[in-house]
């Protein structure tokens, strides 16, 4: 996978740029709030229909305008693709290959990314809201099924949430049984699929993490509820976990156990990485798991995802710098940064000074 060159027209602090990106490493530089982290966002919004830093599209858009437009040409093995997106403030319209596109699922897939900025701590140290976060964006990407079942699980869940709160008790308990069954059909593919994603996600991320702490500490990564084998048996465990605690839903006014609600363990050393790690700790703990996202995505897809990382190198020592540098070789990389002398260590890459929002040649 590889984007050749990023149109931005109205995108943030952006009035009218273009980039072009090499093979390997593409250093964004400049001083602070230039507009190297909007060039990013604008990648993995391309790539996901999503931004890891706005809630709400008018967001995206620059000061004083209606609209904004953002455009990538890409090659995959697949061949050529290109993406682009108008942005209104309440509203957006995607085109793939210029045929506009329905539903966000049939942008996912096309462009696949990875974004890494210091923000990402929050998977380790944050509530499982984060970690649930991180498996949807990147299965996601790589199964669009999976996405079509979040989807529908999302709304089932909505629908029987507001049953739950309906006064009318007999009424509850004759239609639960009809929301669950639908609901229990799409958490079992969310938990399978997350399930085999986690089983390949755990040994790659220790080994990352090895890498980068020269072994120093164990990186062990796990979910925290166990479900049976196979897509069946854990809808049939699902159905009835669900039915055991009407009582206790209805009580509530949700649906308090299932996919939504289920977390990953991330531990260091034997510890829980969220009430005992170090920020430094829990920076290696996501950088190795973003590393190991890259290896997943090529053994799912047969080629590397783009990478994105956001002034990730000031946070790091010279030796793990070092050592990042070496684990993405060969991965097309979008790196953010202040001062490329004190990041490269001579590396040949392609550099694009940012400033004011404009490219300086």
């Amino acid at each position: 996978m590889r984007i050749k060159n990023l149109f931005l027209k109205n995108f943030r602090n952006y009035a009218e740029e273009t980039f072009s990106f090499e093979d390997g490493i593409n250093v964004l530089y400049g001083k602070n709030a230039q507009g190297k982290t909007n060039c990013a966002e604008a990648v993995f919004y391309l790539c996901t229909g999503t931004s890891p830093r706005a809630r709400k599209e008018k967001q995206l858009i620059r000061a004083g305008e209606e609209a904004a437009f953002v455009r990538a040409d890409a090659e995959s093995r697949f061949g050529s693709v290109r993406i682009e997106a108008d942005i209104f403030e309440n509203r957006r319209e995607i085109r793939v290959n210029g045929v506009k596109i329905g539903k966000n699922a049939d942008l996912l897939g096309n462009i696949n990314g990875i974004f890494f900025s210091p923000s990402e701590l929050r998977l380790v140290q944050d509530g499982p809201d984060e970690r649930r976060r991180f498996l949807n964006v990147s299965l996601s990407q790589m199964s669009k099924s999976y996405y079509t079942a979040l989807i529908r699980y999302n709304k089932i869940l909505e629908q029987r949430n507001a049953l739950l709160k309906e006064r009318d008790i007999s009424l509850v308990f004759e239609t639960l049984p009809v929301w669950d069954a639908q609901l229990c059909r799409y958490a079992a593919e969310i938990v399978e699929k997350r399930g085999e994603y986690i089983a390949m996600l755990a040994p790659a991320a220790q080994e990352k993490h090895a890498c980068l702490t020269d072994g120093a500490e164990k990186l062990e990564i796990f979910s925290e509820r166990k479900y049976p084998e196979g897509r069946e048996a854990i809808a049939k465990k699902l159905e009835e976990d669900f039915a055991s605690n009407y009582e206790r839903d209805m009580r509530l006014g949700f649906t308090a156990s299932g996919p939504h609600r289920d977390d990953l363990r991330i531990l260091i050393g034997g510890e829980e990485a969220r009430v005992f790690g170090s920020q430094g700790q829990a920076r290696t703990a996501a950088l190795a798991i973003k590393l190991a996202e890259v290896d997943i995505f090529k053994k799912m897809s047969g080629e590397y995802p783009v990478l994105i990382l956001d002034d990730v190198m000031s946070e790091l020592d010279l030796a793990r710098r070092r050592k990042l540098l070496a684990e993405i070789e060969g991965v097309q990389t979008l790196l953010t940064c202040t001062h490329t002398e004190k990041v490269l260590f001579g590396k040949t890459v392609n550099k694009i000074r940012i400033s004011g929002g404009k490219i300086k040649r």
